[in-house]
């Protein structure tokens, strides 16, 4: 792979050499590799395709968990959030120890004390990680998925970004059935604080829990938005809002 340095920037292929864009900028690399139908059927390339059903089975279970919270990512995500979390779905596969090389399952995994706690504290904006965002301590009722916040002041447990006028924190409470597909997300009311409210109690309950059985997640969603006459605008593409797993049952 070599990155295009000149002027003019190309896509598509020439010489046997193809050219495209991708997140890390103007690209290049040799058009080439086996064939996909001896990769599908040559026994020298068993491990190929037993690596390749893995991934797969990791990229799914990370889609799985992106969709499933799609209602509170989709304003605070980084640009590789699903690389970011295939990667910690195949170290989960790792931990299947029931079924064999090329069968090996995030489900399986993921009933591994130590899987769940790799997902413990994983935010889905890098830009803006809850621990340099959000100072205050909070308590977690894995039961009912409450978040609760005593005693917060936007001034000194928040680093507010320029612009900010008001934040609105939520909770999530998300149950996952890795094996079967199924899941259910109950978002609790908003809270909406002005940055320079006064101290108080913050309370984050979803008016119920979900009735899928399930691995179970409790999120921290914080945004910030600039209020003009009663209307709320996110500020830069929502770069500066959170989202963070805070609990796996």
């Amino acid at each position: 792979m070599a990155r295009q340095k000149s002027i003019l920037k190309l896509q598509g292929t020439i010489g046997g050499i193809s050219f495209y864009k991708s997140k890390d900028g103007y690209l290049a690399r040799e058009k080439g590799g086996v064939d996909a139908s001896r990769i599908a059927n040559d026994p020298g390339f068993a491990r190929t395709r037993e690596n390749g059903a893995e991934f797969g089975n990791a990229a799914s279970a990370g889609k799985l968990l992106r969709d499933t919270l799609r209602a509170l990512a989709k304003d605070a995500s980084d640009g590789r959030v699903t690389a970011r979390l295939t990667q910690i779905m195949a170290q989960i596969k790792n931990m299947d120890e029931a079924n064999a090389r090329g069968e090996r399952s995030a489900a399986e995994g993921m009933s591994k004390e130590e899987a769940k706690a790799l997902l413990i504290g994983f935010n889905f904006n890098v830009n803006a990680a809850l621990g340099t965002v959000f100072y205050k301590a909070f308590e977690v009722d894995t039961e009912t998925g409450e978040i609760s916040i005593a005693g917060l002041n936007p001034q000194k447990d928040i680093s507010l970004p320029s612009g900010a006028s008001h934040i609105i924190l939520k909770s999530g409470f998300a149950s996952i059935n890795f094996l079967t597909g199924e899941s259910e997300m109950i978002v609790s009311a908003p809270v909406r604080l002005a940055v320079n409210a006064e101290v108080q109690a913050v309370s984050l309950k979803p008016a119920t829990v979900p009735a899928i059985e399930g691995t179970h997640f409790i999120l921290l969603s914080i945004d910030f938005v600039q209020s003009v006459n009663n209307v709320d605008y996110s500020l830069n593409n929502n770069s500066y809002n959170v989202l963070a797993i805070v609990s796996v049952e």
